[in-house]
């Protein structure tokens, strides 16, 4: 067996060792997982949470109007309706992401089970995060991040966040995109015997449980009511599943939880050729899709992030209506934000015209921005790439070939996605090595797609799945 082999062969050890859960005493029956005692049995309540993050400088970030923006936004509706939009302003966070909750809750956990160090593996905000509170709290921090394509050509969003995580005094192992990043992740995790600050962490998942707890009481303080719908970017579930769970801690009365992703729709994210060719390294739908109806594909053998669980829509908006929204966001409101955390912005000025002028809806995050990240960087790099950059109707747009920026506010669009559709192939995947289901795996399942044991049993019946009848 060649060492590349003989090290996956290992990955569930290596990963439990580095997280030190037992994912095991969660697993039940054919395809059954304990969900709810995995994220209970981590200790740590909502406002121990609190008070962890807020000495790391961490939460408490203000929920602002956008008034501007909404008053633009009426102007396309129809009359009576255009919801106010408000953004929580989560770049004010150290390290500038929402991704500082998750990193303040990880750090501190690997700091008190006596870890040197913690080890992620991202190209995105949330290495930037880890390198924060791991300087706070003198833990050492590796960043292993996918960087360049073959001829080392790196996107300049990327190359920005490698800076960020080094000067917050991570060490940065880069690589160009492939199969490598996982295998060196692994052997990294081994040979340092480092804490996996994963994103995937039932810790990195009641991080973010904060920042939805905050939406509902921001609100009622800001405005007086709840909000009709949150709309939160979507990539990896994390985000979704954190910010949902701690809205339902807040609140009993129903808050929408909308998705929103950038759609990349035909580029294949480990692949070199369409590495450079999407503008947009998170948020997006190669991301979003896949880990929504397969969760466990992430780096620990369950993963906390469980979108479809408590997403209510999904919706997508295209790469150049969410650089338009990014320089309306400036040019409107003075605020200057980095386009990432924009998708569910872009998303929201169409989802607003939808609802009354009496309802509100929150933006759940921002992100900060800097030279890479800067809008403009983004879409000059997407020129040297030989992408057609240009203003049009954002319909025309083809991910990989072209970005349109719209020509009128009004044509930004939030393009529903049909969730039946993931959920049942969130049931095919979970099915596909179970012969036989269990009732307790039916009721697994339903939590899964947040349906009920009939929805469950229709898919089976579809697929030849036999389960037994209780």
């Amino acid at each position: 067996m060649n060492r590349y082999k003989e090290l996956m062969a290992r990955r569930n050890e290596i990963m439990k060792k580095a997280v030190r859960l037992d994912y095991d005493s969660y697993e039940f029956k054919a395809i059954g997982f304990d969900y709810e005692r995995m994220m209970a049995d981590t200790g740590y309540g909502l406002e121990e949470v609190r008070r962890i993050q807020a000495a790391s400088g961490v939460g408490g970030t203000p929920l602002k109007e956008l008034r501007n923006i909404t008053a633009l936004a009426r102007k396309f509706a129809k009359p009576g309706c255009g919801a106010r939009i408000f953004i929580k302003d989560e770049a004010l966070n150290d390290s500038g992401s929402f991704k500082a909750r998750r990193a303040a809750l990880s750090c501190y956990h690997a700091k008190r089970l006596g870890y040197p160090g913690v080890i992620t593996a991202t190209s995105g905000n949330y290495g930037a995060a880890v390198a924060s509170q791991a300087a706070k709290l003198g833990l050492k921090c590796i960043v292993v991040q996918e960087c360049y394509d073959s001829k080392g050509i790196g996107q300049p969003e990327i190359i920005e966040k490698a800076r960020a995580c080094e000067a917050y005094g991570a060490e940065v192992v880069q690589l160009s995109v492939g199969p490598e990043l996982f295998y060196t992740f692994l052997l990294l995790l081994e040979e340092t015997g480092y804490f996996n600050a994963s994103l995937y962490t039932p810790y990195a998942i009641q991080g973010i449980e904060t920042l939805g707890w905050e939406i509902v009481h921001d609100s009622l303080r800001v405005a007086g009511k709840l909000p009709k719908a949150v709309v939160v970017t979507n990539a990896g579930g994390g985000n979704l599943t954190g910010t949902a769970r701690g809205l339902r801690i807040a609140t009993d009365e129903k808050i929408e939880v909308i998705a929103a992703s950038v759609n990349l729709a035909g580029l294949h994210m480990a692949s070199d050729i369409d590495f450079n060719r999407k503008s947009f390294t998170t948020g997006h739908t190669g991301f979003g899709m896949p880990f929504m109806t397969n969760p466990d594909r992430s780096d620990v053998p369950r993963s906390a992030a469980r979108p479809l669980r408590y997403m209510d829509r999904y919706v997508t908006v295209n790469q150049g209506e969410v650089f338009f929204v990014t320089e309306m966001l400036a040019s409107l409101e003075g605020i200057e934000r980095g386009p990432a955390g924009n998708t569910s912005l872009a998303a929201a000025f169409a989802l607003a015209q939808e609802y009354s002028q009496d309802d509100m809806i929150v933006v759940q995050e921002t992100e900060y921005t800097g030279a890479g990240k800067h809008h403009q960087a983004q879409l000059a790099f997407a020129k040297t790439m030989g992408i057609d950059v240009r203003f049009g109707d954002p319909e025309e747009e083809i991910p990989g070939k072209s970005i349109v920026l719209p020509d009128s506010a009004g044509k930004i669009r939030a393009r529903e996605y049909d969730l039946d559709r993931a959920r049942r192939s969130l049931i095919r995947n979970a099915t596909q090595r179970a012969d036989f289901l269990t009732a307790d795996d039916l009721d697994f399942l339903a939590a899964e797609v947040n349906r009920d044991r009939e929805y469950v049993q229709e898919v089976l019946r579809e697929i030849n799945k036999k389960w037994e009848e209780n």
